[in-house]
């Protein structure tokens, strides 16, 4: 995607193929960093201090800690238990996010068909580099799959703008490219339909507004942040067209892990008879999971992070307590939204409703 004219990725190997380069997503939008990944540990700190998040991202992040894992190997051979004890450490980074067991599930097999070390260490950096490509080419697919939804209603509409609600941020930066959530958003955009965005602020780390935010302003779509708990109001008044999130784990029935809050977003839409879509790469869905409710994971992060905002003052970078120092919160990271509530998924290979025998029709080989 484009910042200030560059094309830039939001993960990449740099010329020597031995460090991960990465986009410190904390900094954003006062400052854009990039960060040297070098060893499992510096890649296991990026996903669990959210340098990098997003589900197809962790996913990224998750196959090329594998592959920096092969590179630091303490034995000449790459022994395998060892590999499987660092796996079990980047998996436990971020719980929620099944696109991270995945992407190092995807390079651990990769390596298991070689023996030597140089033969086990090209395998995890060729296989990380095609998860990566294949995330960009599935969420490319997401938006000319998606884009027809925009462009019918604005056809109904008479070419009037489209408004579209999304929830934390699936854009480029929770991916490689396009992004999910945002991938039909930017085709529309680029074939020259009328569209606007509300972007929920998603507290407690503002990911809505510091993240997707900037970059719908980068790439020139028309936006507007809103509080959390603005959405029900402005759908009660025909302010929303349609709600496009993403998903860090979708089961095969249609259940929806996503940031805190979109199941309350679910409900306002079901209740205004605003369409309700999930955008997803295959890799989001799990297919051992059937109730999302009671089998999803759901990560429980630092209170701090509710209890504290952080900002940018005339001196820089800053962190404000805004409760009673004395008061405990919870910070629940995740939400399940029911099937019922959704009212199709949005993949490379279509849209299909949120049930186990269209979503598996979609996804025949997943049995």
């Amino acid at each position: 995607m484009k910042v200030d004219g560059q094309d830039i990725r939001t993960i990449w190997l740099d010329k020597n193929k031995k460090i991960v380069k990465i986009i410190d997503q904390r900094k954003l939008p006062h400052e854009f960093v990039i960060v040297d990944l070098k060893t499992v540990d510096d890649a296991i700190t990026a996903i669990e201090d959210m340098y990098v998040r997003g589900a197809p991202l962790i996913g990224a992040t998750g196959a090329y800690a594998i592959y920096l894992a092969t590179l630091n190997a303490p034995d000449a051979q790459i022994d395998n238990d060892y590999l499987a004890q660092e796996a079990g450490r980047i998996k436990a980074a971020r719980p929620t996010a099944v696109n991270l067991s995945w992407g190092v599930d995807e390079v651990l097999s990769a390596i298991g068909q070689h023996t030597g070390a140089q033969e086990k260490i090209k395998a995890a950096r060729e296989t990380a580099g095609a998860i990566t490509e294949q995330e960009v080419e599935k969420c490319r697919k997401i938006g000319e799959h998606g884009r027809p939804l925009i462009e019918q209603i604005s056809q109904q509409k008479g070419g009037k703008t489209v408004n579209v609600l999304t929830h934390c941020n699936a854009g480029w930066l929770a991916c490689i490219e396009h992004g999910t959530a945002t991938a039909p958003i930017y085709a529309a955009h680029d074939h020259g339909l009328d569209v606007h965005v509300w972007v929920d602020e998603t507290r407690p780390l503002n990911q809505g507004t510091r993240l997707t935010a900037w970059e719908l302003g980068k790439q020139g779509v028309k936006h507007t942040i809103i509080t959390d708990n603005a959405g029900g109001h402005i759908m009660q008044h025909g302010m929303v067209d349609l709600v496009i999130v993403g998903t860090d784990r979708t089961t095969f029935t249609g259940d929806v892990a996503n940031k805190i809050g979109t199941y309350l977003k679910a409900l306002a839409a079901r209740d205004n008879n605003v369409p309700f879509y999930v955008a997803l790469p295959s890799s989001s869905f799990d297919w051992e999971l059937e109730n999302g409710i009671r089998d999803i994971p759901i990560e429980e992060r630092d209170p701090d992070e509710i209890k504290y905002v952080p900002g940018v003052d005339k001196n820089g970078a800053t962190s404000v307590l805004i409760c009673p120092p004395s008061s405990p919160a919870a910070n629940f990271a995740f939400d399940v939204t029911p099937a019922k509530y959704v009212t199709g998924f949005i993949t490379e290979r279509g849209i299909c409703k949120a049930t186990e025998e269209d979503i598996r029709r979609l996804f025949p080989e997943k049995g």
